[in-house]
């Protein structure tokens, strides 16, 4: 089989600023007798050991502890890609990023995408998102409020209200509500919290059900907790800010216990990808990968392996821990079968697939392997792939560098056993070159009916 190379994508990346029409709207779904809301929290570079359940002895996280606790436990959780807004795309489509140019953080979604928030609002929710978007593309940096011309800000992409930035937010920042700038005072992760509580609350008394995604700007860099979370963190910044997002879910939760409306609603927690740890200049300053190797920007575990929850009383009566693997990219193909919605003109392929059978206790291992690409920071050449079929995973270092790692007996990859298995690499390699192909077709907006169309002139 022919390899793909990355001059091959490379060629295509001046495509990628190139957006198709919006596909035709999904046809109503038929209404469920008891739709569970539904909220999607996701922190920005938590590495997989940044939760105390999972190891961490630095500080604690007992409302995440405890959501863990009460719901279905990840050990095996993987963000799509090792970045920011390529996770984020993942998310919003159940699609591999690169399939719709989201190759690198700040870049765009594809308004052709259709995203998860529209597929709800067929089954009839209010959507909302809440924190960083990053998903416009435009100019890199601090999150900035995103202006109500921004040709992609949520409401583009089937949110009904948000309250954004652009990218990374810390204390005193200032979100974008609808368009227009709102300052607010403290910590930026209790900020957005106390948002979504105002939307969760009117749509509760409204017996509407609801969606929100509300995304972390902590423990991104520059890392500026509140005093007090600096404190009780021992002047470790990275982890005064995890403090506050760990206070910031223990209000949400106890605000959904208020409303009375917890026990059917759907809390899905995750990570963008790994920490960005430096394990020999300054370790223990940027978070703790549990021991796994590599870090956020890398496809080894410690890049891609992420803290992974979802709490749900009514659909999760018994708390579990599991070790099946499932992905950002799962959330839009488990939802729409969770809500019985059915997607004329869906975009395809799906990477992701519905991980409702092991939600109902009914899944023992994942029906299909999860693929991965990363372009190298200089030369797309350099850059890597992985294949990881349950037991198995192969890293391929491009062009051809390839490795075998067996993540039960060996989750640290500490031992490459390519040499003792030719049979197993051969075939691993077959399927993740035939994907790639098929990731690589996607990217020249080969899935879509209308073809590519020239996006929308984005703001400075």
């Amino acid at each position: 089989m022919k390899s793909i190379h990355f001059h091959s994508i490379l060629a295509l990346s001046a495509l990628t600023m190139l957006a198709p029409l919006r596909a035709p709207a999904a046809a109503p779904a038929p209404t469920p007798a008891k739709r569970p809301n539904i909220i999607l929290c996701m922190t920005d570079d938590q590495g997989w050991g940044d939760v105390s359940y999972n190891g961490l002895k630095t500080i604690k996280t007992p409302n995440l502890d405890a959501m863990a606790a009460a719901g279905l436990r990840f050990d095996r959780f993987y963000a799509q890609h090792p970045s920011c807004s390529p996770t984020r795309a993942s998310v919003m489509t159940g699609r591999h990023p690169y399939r719709m140019g989201t190759y690198w953080p700040g870049m765009p979604l594809r308004l052709q995408e259709m995203t998860i928030a529209q597929a709800v609002k067929q089954a009839g929710y209010t959507t909302a998102h809440f924190g960083k978007w990053h998903l416009s593309g435009g100019k890199p940096g601090m999150g900035r409020a995103l202006k109500a011309s921004d040709p992609l800000h949520p409401g583009h992409f089937g949110f009904d209200e948000w309250f954004t930035v652009s990218n990374w937010f810390d204390l005193d920042w200032t979100f974008s509500r609808m368009g227009e700038p709102v300052k607010v005072k403290g910590d930026g992760s209790d900020a957005i919290v106390a948002e979504a509580l105002k939307f969760i609350e009117k749509n509760a008394k409204a017996e509407k059900p609801f969606f929100a995604c509300v995304w972390y700007g902590s423990p991104h860099v520059p890392l500026k907790p509140t005093p007090d979370d600096l404190k009780a963190a021992d002047g470790k910044a990275y982890y005064g800010e995890i403090l506050g997002v760990d206070r910031s879910m223990g209000a949400l939760r106890k605000g959904l216990r208020d409303l009375g409306i917890a026990d059917n609603t759907l809390v899905w927690f995750c990570s963008d990808n790994g920490a960005w740890m430096d394990e020999k200049a300054a370790p223990d300053e940027y978070g703790w990968n549990g021991g796994l190797r590599g870090h956020k920007g890398e496809l080894w575990e410690g890049g891609i392996r992420v803290p992974g929850i979802i709490e749900w009383p009514a659909g999760i009566k018994k708390p579990s821990k599991t070790s099946v693997m499932a992905c950002t990219s799962d959330i839009y193909p488990t939802l729409v079968e969770l809500l019985g919605i059915k997607v004329p003109n869906q975009i395809q392929p799906l990477d992701g697939v519905s991980i409702m059978p092991l939600i109902r206790g009914e899944m023992t291992e994942r029906p299909k392997p999860l693929g991965f690409m990363h372009y190298g920071e200089h030369n797309m050449a350099d850059g890597a792939m992985a294949w990881i079929d349950n037991r198995y995973k192969i890293y391929k270092q491009m062009p051809d560098k390839i490795q075998l790692f067996d993540l039960l007996a060996d989750p640290w990859e500490k031992t490459d056993i390519a040499a003792d298995h030719p049979d197993i690499v051969k075939r691993m390699n077959g399927e993740l070159e035939t994907w790639a192909e098929s990731v690589v077709r996607s990217g020249t907006g080969a899935d879509y009916p209308g073809g590519l169309q020239p996006a929308p002139k984005m703001e400075d």
